[in-house]
């Protein structure tokens, strides 16, 4: 019998995704689906009361859905996937919960990062969002049992406990009060971990940073992307700590940007913090690498709390082949060259 590899059931759960959100827009005029994108665009820029969701009917959320969530599907599967490599070896989340998970992106990403089927609660105070979370999940037998519950996200949210709680894409619309209070309800209902994920921009480097400080003052240590639970290297103001993941884009994507590139990259900040003992990575490549003539040069958070460039070279023989494979927001070294 074939048993289908991590990459094999990711790909394979992504690909269900992207079916499932082509036929969202059946019926919705190309022009009035990008226009309803656009506009929601703006309002996401902008500033949202915790009371009023932004989401409204199901044409807004089929729209925001078919140009969002590959996104921030990819941008949450490779927090996930930074969280599995520091776990122990065969770890996997018994339980989740998606803290204002809208249409259950942060909740496809679990379900591509760890097989088989777990009890999943997704929280969101948009109806629409949900039901249409609901209706996309019938097409993963793995989603199919998933609560979708109707819950403010702010100082009143309450969850039972879980295993794994997911913050993905949230705490911009919320007050800095209501962050807090978010952020420490994920602390206390999670048994295992915590992972926020925000859009690589300064503010939302700061907003995770804010709940990576909030996890630690709660006894949580930093499992990704750091390669310690000290204080982030970053000088406040100077400069900001991001990733990238590749997204395929969809003809909504190319009519809303004008772009004809077949993909774009999704920039996101994220911390994933555990209550286990994490193997971080030894450093962590914090830039895209630069390759040069003969040499790459790698810019690395290291365990001693400090940024540093490492310039690696042909001399270094498995290290410079493994160097030029490298990607942004890879572990250094990988454990094949070392």
């Amino acid at each position: 019998m074939n048993v289908p590899t991590p990459a094999t059931a990711a790909a394979s759960t992504a690909e269900i995704l992207r079916a499932a959100l082509a036929g969202l827009l059946d019926g919705l005029p190309p022009r009035q689906a990008a226009q309803a994108v656009e506009r929601l665009i703006a309002n996401y820029r902008g500033r949202t009361p915790t009371d009023a969701p932004i989401l409204r009917d199901r044409a807004d959320v089929a729209a925001y859905a078919a140009y969002r969530m590959p996104a921030t599907f990819e941008a949450v599967r490779s927090a996930l996937g930074a969280l599995a490599d520091a776990a122990p070896n065969g770890w996997a989340p018994g339980s989740h919960v998606d803290v204002g998970g809208g249409t259950g992106a942060a909740t496809w990403a679990v379900a591509a990062t760890w097989a088989g089927e777990r009890p999943v609660t997704v929280l969101d105070w948009a109806e629409p969002a949900l039901a249409l979370g609901r209706e996309l999940a019938d097409a993963a037998p793995q989603l199919r049992g998933v609560q979708w519950q109707r819950s403010r996200i702010g100082a009143a949210l309450a969850m039972e406990s879980t295993d794994l709680v997911t913050v993905s894409y949230v705490l911009g619309e919320l007050t800095e009060a209501d962050r807090r209070s978010v952020v420490d309800a994920a602390a206390d209902a999670a048994e295992q971990a915590v992972v926020v994920i925000e859009p690589g921009t300064p503010d939302g480097y700061h907003r995770v940073i804010e709940a990576r400080d909030r996890l630690i003052a709660a006894g949580y240590r930093v499992a990704a992307p750091c390669p310690h639970s000290a204080a982030c290297p970053i000088e406040p103001g100077t400069d900001w700590c991001h990733f990238s993941a590749r997204v395929s884009r969809s003809s909504l994507h190319r009519q809303v940007k004008g772009g004809s590139l077949a993909y774009e990259d999704e920039k996101f900040s994220y911390v994933a913090a555990v209550r286990f003992d994490p193997d971080p990575a030894p450093t962590r490549i914090v830039r895209r690498p630069q390759i040069r003539k003969g040499q790459v040069l790698l810019d690395l958070c290291e365990p001693d709390e400090a940024l540093r460039r490492k310039t690696v070279t042909k001399r270094h023989g498995p290290l410079y082949r493994a160097a030029r494979d490298a990607d942004w927001g890879d572990a250094w070294p990988p454990r094949s060259a070392e």
